[in-house]
């Protein structure tokens, strides 16, 4: 039946003509097709058995397309040439026909859709492509799996060296192919200390399959944003990465090649095997691989005698020494104080031991004898690394890991050529100062009540670059661990007071008669004529004129070194320039007031002194220098004044390479911290000090040297910090126990050191400034100082009245008045009888200027006038407030709450 109904096929190419005449059959009024073409019985062309070869006029133009046709038409029977042969058959169906020909092996474009549907694959598509993909991954995973093999954790205790250069390019030092590692088999390791690290680190490690997918996952999300690749890694991932030590590149083809390391040594190598290698290839810190080096560095016993509270320890080295060694680590990271390390450190080694005892490894019995921290052995030095030399190795080594270049447990694997800043001959110049004035002053055999932990640090920078070519972080690294240059917590004293000089330059004094809100925008540039209360036991106010208060109601009285006022009286009036060559304290606190401390702070800032080595700037004595930054911090603060106001972070490496090339290059960067006005005439003011002042003992032949003194509050700390215009350096001295094993340790006072009646910034600090600067200079040119333009106005020129008492005067006298604890008292001098106004006697005059036993001098101790009996180690000088290192200034003590 189908066999007569088919219709004749059409000529291929006929186009659009064809297509017409298909569609209208014999009522067209056109000749119709032959009545044998049709395949109907009839011959009609009724409209049910109508069969329309296309479904529109864009399907037949494809097809004709298709064909060959083109837009050709194709001749006519009739129209006078031959019918063209169609090109092949039509296969059609009802609505729609689709050409004939060989078959695609992928049908896209999809051939028998239009529209979108024709960009659409079909489901078959799909599934395939799928399927195949996959496919390719199981076989690139396979190939890749065989082709990885076992590493031999052996190698990795091949290491090469870290070479570090002079800033001349010769070699300074070699250090890390030396690894401190030595390998004992699983029984030498205690069953405490591999279930410390299984509990910690990887519960299931006896049933996994070495790696950890959602870790994988975590690393390799990090690596696209950028960040660290370091957490959520099994044991075994940990061992196999361990043991890659040719390849530690943070990359995502070396975490796939790690995965599938990790994935065959998970299967093929056992268990124990796997947990050995790894507790005898971690990294544990000070230098130390594998739990047998560990064990001695800490605690200096064998892996083997080690109990469980000390393999709990052990494992949170593990999380990274830096923030973990109760040792401290504070040249990499301010945070990493030896408090804060040691907290983290008890709280990780806790969280371990109740994790032990969680999954069954130790009984609540055995683990309530660990509640704190085992006692640790001090750290020890490469001995090749004595002297000067293991200071300057390791700010470099911290610098480079600050940078960001490489961790610390990636330098210990060594190939880095670090070049530095540090000037040879200039470390030298500066520990022979030091050990000069130790050798002749410093004997603790024979006054070991005096002389017994006396410790001195010193910096030297670069103004123009902030290159750190020298310091001195004490008699031996190998010996003293801690870096004086680099952090001491010893406060700088007077040495703070060209920050509030430079404050009242750049922002001014607030105006008494306006609003606190309006005050900070109009204030007043201050001279260094401006004139200021040199009187002792001042009365400190606000900037309004209020008598300042703490919140407990009590007032503030600064002394001055030897209890004397500086100026003629009546009212004592001096100079900032006057009172800054003989550090009067009374007239620092309060045009520190005036200007506000916070402004005070922010000009410290801006020198260069990092924010969190300044004290709370919430009392007065904030601006005496209760704060302690470091040695290498004054002098890049300093160096900026040298420099006209421009200020550079204080570095001390250039460059650093492997053997890829280049790794890091340092780029000085420079700020304009103060206007060239503003630190010329700061600069202006400190050589007055040098020339006339405290600092006489500083001077240098032929070179203009500017700088400041400072001694702090109990004679705890000496400082001198100077510079000319190519070099700024600073001295700080004071005593402090090197050993760990004492508790609450602290600075203690200076009294009789060196057989001197009292330790000043004028004394041993400023005679070893001047002994090294007169080396570290020669064959230099002798430069001069910038002269400074006029700036500021003069404040304070005209006189005050006399004040007439009222009964408005009774503020002072209706205030209670404190009563002073036994504490408070022992350390003030006794008052003489005619000492009737103390700090709390609030109806006491102004005028009274005896001493008071109370009066600011533990909280802002003072710097007077030089005597002209005294010998140039006793000239007058500051003893400034005694704060401790949480922030603010005392009240009467000199603790800060």
């Amino acid at each position: 039946m189908s066999e007569h109904r088919r219709k004749p096929p059409q000529p291929q190419g006929g186009g659009r003509a064809a297509a017409r005449r298909g569609q209208s059959g014999s009522s067209s009024g056109r000749r119709a097709a032959p009545r044998g073409a049709t395949g109907s019985p009839s011959g009609s062309y009724g409209p049910e058995d109508e069969e329309r070869p296309y479904g529109s006029r864009a399907e037949a133009r494809r097809a004709a397309q298709r064909s060959g046709g083109g837009r050709r038409r194709a001749a006519e029977p009739g129209r006078g040439g031959r019918r063209a042969a169609p090109a092949g058959p039509v296969v059609v169906g009802r609505g729609r026909a689709a050409p004939s020909g060989k078959k695609r092996m992928i049908d896209y474009p999809r051939g028998d859709r239009d529209g979108w549907r024709r960009w659409m694959p079909s489901w078959k598509l799909v599934s395939g492509l799928c399927i195949g993909f996959f496919g390719s991954l199981v076989a690139a995973a396979g190939i890749a799996y065989a082709m990885v093999g076992i590493p031999d954790v052996a190698k990795i205790a091949k290491a090469q060296n870290n070479v570090y250069y002079w800033a001349d390019g010769t070699q300074m030092a070699a250090t890390g192919g030396d690894r401190n590692r030595q390998s004992v088999d699983l029984s030498q390791i205690p069953k405490e200390m591999r279930n410390a690290i299984i509990s910690q680190e990887n519960k299931t490690f006896y049933s996994d399959s070495g790696i950890d997918p959602k870790g994988i996952a975590r690393a390799v999300f990090n690596m696209a944003k950028g960040g660290d690749t370091q957490g959520g890694s099994t044991i075994t991932q940990q061992y196999v990465k361990n043991a890659m030590l040719n390849d530690q590149s943070q990359t995502i083809s070396r975490k796939v090649k790690e995965i599938f390391v990790s994935m065959k040594v998970g299967t093929e190598v056992p268990k124990d095997e796997i947990l050995e290698g790894y507790l005898n290839s971690a990294y544990y810190g000070r230098g130390a691989y594998g739990i047998q080096a560990a064990a001695r560095a800490y605690f200096n016993v064998d892996a083997v005698d080690l109990n469980a509270g000390q393999c709990a320890f052990l494992s949170a080295m593990l999380k990274g020494a830096t923030y973990y060694d109760p040792a401290g680590a504070t040249s990499i990271d301010p945070a990493a104080t030896q408090e804060a390390n040691s907290k983290r450190a008890n709280a990780q080694m806790q969280d371990t031991l109740d994790k032990m005892v969680e999954y069954g490894h130790l009984s609540q019995e055995d683990r309530a004898r660990f509640t704190e921290l085992p006692k640790v052995e001090n750290p020890q030095s490469n001995s090749q690394l004595g002297g000067q030399t293991g200071y300057l190795v390791r700010l470099a080594k911290a610098s480079v890991v600050r940078s960001g270049v490489a961790t610390e447990q990636k330098l210990e694997k060594g190939g880095y050529s670090i070049y530095t800043t540090f000037d040879k001959k200039k470390v030298k110049d500066l520990e022979t100062a030091v050990q000069k004035v130790y050798k002749k002053n410093i004997d603790p055999e024979k006054r070991p009540k005096t002389d017994t932990h006396v410790q001195f640090g010193g910096a030297s920078v670069n103004p123009e670059t902030g290159a750190i070519e020298a310091i001195y972080g004490g008699e031996d690294a190998t010996k003293h661990f801690t870096n004086n240059a680099d952090v001491t917590g010893a406060q700088v004293g007077s040495t703070f007071k060209p920050y509030v000089l430079a404050a009242a330059m750049k922002w001014g004094v607030r105006d008494p008669e306006l609003g606190e809100t309006q005050a900070q925008d109009e204030r007043t540039v201050v001279s260094p004529k401006s004139l200021y209360s040199g009187k002792n036991n001042l009365k400190i106010k606000n900037y309004d004129g209020s008598v300042w208060q703490n919140e407990k109601g009590e007032q503030w009285r600064q002394e001055n070194d030897g209890k004397q006022d500086v100026g003629e009286a009546p009212d004592y009036k001096i100079d900032l320039r006057e009172a800054m060559r003989e550090s009067v304290n009374s007239a620092f606190v309060q045009l520190g007031m005036d200007v506000g401390l916070d402004k005070v702070k922010e000009a410290a800032v801006d020198a260069g002194l990092l924010e969190d080595s300044l004290a709370g700037s919430s009392y007065p004595s904030f601006s005496l220098g209760v704060s302690d930054p470091s040695a290498i911090r004054m002098a890049g603060a300093y160096a900026t004044f040298a420099d006209s106001g421009k200020q550079r972070e204080p570095f001390s490496v250039t460059k650093v390479s492997n053997k890829g090339g280049t790794v890091y290059t340092h780029k000085v960067e420079t700020k304009q911290a103060f206007t060239a006005k503003v630190a010329d005439n700061v600069t202006d003011v400190l050589k007055t000090v040098v020339e006339d002042g405290t600092g006489s003992n500083a001077q240098l032949a032929g070179r203009e040297v500017a700088g400041k003194t400072g001694t702090t509050d109990g004679n705890q700390s000496a400082w001198f910090v100077g510079y000319t215009p190519q070099l700024a350096t600073a001295i700080s001295m004071f005593r402090y126990p090197d050993d760990e094993t004492i508790k609450n340790r602290s600075f203690l006072e200076m009294y009789g050191t060196g057989g001197e009646k009292k330790i000043h910034g004028a004394s041993f600090p400023s005679i070893i400034w001047q002994d090294y600067m007169e080396d570290a200079l020669k064959g230099t040119k002798a430069e001069k100082f910038p002269k400074p333009e006029p700036i500021g106005e003069v404040i304070n020129d005209t006189p005050p009245p006399s004040p007439t008492p009222s009964p408005s005067q009774t503020e002072e006298e209706t205030s209670p008045s404190p009563t002073p604890s036994p504490s408070e008292t022992e350390t003030s001098p006794s008052p003489s009888p005619s000492n009737t106004c103390g700090v709390f006697e609030f109806n006491c005059e102004d005028g009274d200027n005896s001493g008071n036993e109370n009066a600011g001098n533990e909280n802002g101790g003072s710097e007077g006038s030089p005597s002209p009996s005294t010998s140039p180690s006793e000239t007058g000088e500051e003893d400034d407030s005694r704060g401790n290192q949480n922030g603010g200034g005392g009240f009467i003590s000199g603790q800060n709450g």
